[in-house]
């Protein structure tokens, strides 16, 4: 049994580990990151669901594929390529730790899975909207932004759910891609309590029960858009 019960581990958490500070850098990295993956996977998927064209399929194709490349394959390239842009700018820590870097390859990694569940998704929608769009003399912008993407919430509710948790919860990027321990993330951060030779383990399970409430008040938010896109299709013969 414990010997005493309380909230304290709590506050001392939140004073040693800067709890609020890496927060903060979590929301500044998934934010916008969820935001653009969903952006740019929305629009190919719009433009490869709704036009024909002869690299349609091949696009398709090459966007799906970046799923299949592991983070741990490719970090050493990307963390160069990182270096390099950097000296190209005259500031090397133009991406390399800095919130915009892992932002960007966030987005790369993600929005090839965006973008298959979206076109998927679209391909489902009848043609006849579009083309009725078009008879109307809608463009192509407005085809894409009043036509179909207020059709597109439920998948992109739970995409956003997903993403969420992905992007959140990464590790691997924030620990090669940052240097400066006051700009990582929470994840990352809740690594410097591991030690060497010493962890301390109370302080590691409140920071994880604490970094575990963001992804849950997103669903909480999103649940029945969640829901409502998971069992899409589900009725259909």
């Amino acid at each position: 049994m414990p010997e005493r019960v309380g909230f304290f581990n709590y506050t001392e958490a939140i004073s040693r580990m800067e709890l609020p500070t890496y927060l903060w850098n979590s929301f500044i990295i998934t934010a916008p990151a969820v935001f653009l993956t969903l952006l740019f996977g929305s629009l190919i998927a719009f433009v490869v669901s709704r036009y024909s064209f002869k690299f349609n399929v091949a696009m398709l194709l090459l966007f799906t594929a970046g799923n299949l490349l592991p983070g741990q394959l490719v970090f050493i390239p990307v963390f160069k390529l990182y270096l390099q842009i950097g000296d190209w700018v005259g500031d090397r820590r133009f991406l390399y730790d800095s919130h915009w870097g892992v932002i960007l390859i966030h987005v790369a990694f993600q929005m090839g899975f965006a973008t298959f569940v979206l076109s998927s998704y679209m391909k489902t929608i009848p043609k006849e909207i579009s083309e009725s769009a078009m008879v109307d003399g809608a463009s192509v912008w407005r085809h894409y932004w009043n036509v179909m993407l207020p059709l597109l919430r439920p998948p992109l509710a739970s995409l956003a759910v997903l993403m969420t948790t992905w992007i959140y919860n990464d590790f691997f990027w924030a620990l090669v891609l940052m240097s400066t321990d006051a700009k990582r993330p929470i994840i990352s951060g809740l690594g410097g309590l591991t030690g060497e030779f010493v962890t301390d383990y109370n302080l590691l399970a409140v920071g994880a029960m604490i970094a575990a409430i963001s992804t849950l008040i997103v669903f909480l938010v999103l649940r029945k858009q969640f829901v409502s896109g998971l069992t899409l299709g589900s009725t259909k013969g």
